[in-house]
């Protein structure tokens, strides 16, 4: 009897630390998470237009089918990669980061850039030659591969917020970060994609008159409010962007900018009575995205000039004619 209340304490102790364990990926994964919240903002931001022009029959089933590559982009290519550069080179990491700051400010300048210059494309004449399931396979595969590099971000991000431990660890909070982000934003995209469709049947069945008086005005809302959440993407991407480059200048040994940053929003936080951190938060947030911009606007004409150029160069050349 002696033994069995022993191996039952045994027991209770493996299931304390084991809750402990879960307690602490829980934890740091919601702060990895909160990190990446440029990143994941963009990703909400981003993803409605791939669903745009489609019956409302194949919004949600689309969406699925691009969370779920967007789970395979996380789990299968990203994590184990992150891991082992984390593992075996982690002087990698800083460098990613930076690029990938990078990469968020020059996406966010291009927007801004664009509102003010606007860009006339070309009509897409092979997309309207297609039919509706070559379509959505093309939107599905475009929408996975931006997915990608969103992705990329918001693991490197977040595996740089996840305090020195075993392997075990750091995967089970990296895969807990994934999910987590997945979840929450392509639940999103989703309740945005058909948020014009409930509050049209809220118009047409609703019981009480406040109720279709709802429903009409999340449909005029709507429109506006993809507006404004492509706006808050972009001033994220900036900001989160900028930060992150900041970020690793300084930890490459180039922290001038990050230290002039700091004492501008000491020094205004300091003159303020009330919300002091605030404010100080606000300031900095401010001065990175408009680093993050000038950023990005500089690299505008290098991608479009060097590396798109360099890319189409280098890319294999798909055959254009029937026999070539």
């Amino acid at each position: 009897m002696s033994g069995l209340l022993a191996l039952l304490d045994d027991v209770t102790a493996i299931a304390k630390v084991a809750a402990a364990s879960v307690d602490d990926v829980i934890g740091q994964a919601a702060k990895a998470g909160a990190k990446a919240a440029g990143a994941v903002i963009d990703d909400a931001a981003v993803t409605p237009k791939y669903v745009t022009g489609f019956q409302a029959a194949r919004e949600l089933p689309i969406v699925w089918r691009i969370a779920k590559g967007s789970l395979k982009n996380k789990l299968v290519f990203l994590l184990p990669v992150g891991l082992l550069l984390n593992t075996f080179a982690p002087w990698v990491i800083t460098p990613l980061l930076m690029l990938g700051g990078a990469y968020l400010c020059f996406e966010g300048a291009e927007k801004v850039y664009h509102l003010f210059v606007p860009h006339h494309e070309d009509p897409d004449v092979p997309e309207k030659t297609l039919d509706a399931t070559h379509l959505e396979e093309q939107k599905v595969s475009g929408a996975i591969k931006t997915d990608f590099i969103l992705s990329a971000e918001i693991m490197t991000i977040a595996l740089s917020e996840i305090p020195e431990s075993n392997i075990w660890m750091e995967a089970s909070t990296l895969a807990a970060v994934a999910i987590g982000i997945t979840v929450l934003v392509y639940g999103s995209v989703a309740l945005i994609v058909k948020a014009d469709d409930i509050g049209l049947m809220m118009s047409k069945y609703g019981g009480l008159s406040i109720v279709r008086a709802l429903g009409r005005g999340i449909v005029k809302a709507m429109p506006g409010f993809l507006k404004v959440l492509t706006a808050i993407g972009t001033a994220a991407m900036l900001w989160v962007g900028g930060s992150i480059f900041i970020h690793g200048l300084e930890v490459l040994g180039a922290g001038i900018v990050y230290h002039v940053i700091h004492d501008i929003a000491y020094a205004v936080a300091n003159g303020v009575a009330q919300f002091e951190g605030f404010v100080k938060w606000a300031v900095t947030a401010t001065l990175d995205g408009v680093f993050g911009l000038a950023l990005g606007l500089l690299l505008i004409p290098i991608v479009a000039k060097v590396i798109e150029p360099l890319w189409n160069a280098l890319r294999p050349k798909s055959s254009t004619a029937d026999g070539h």
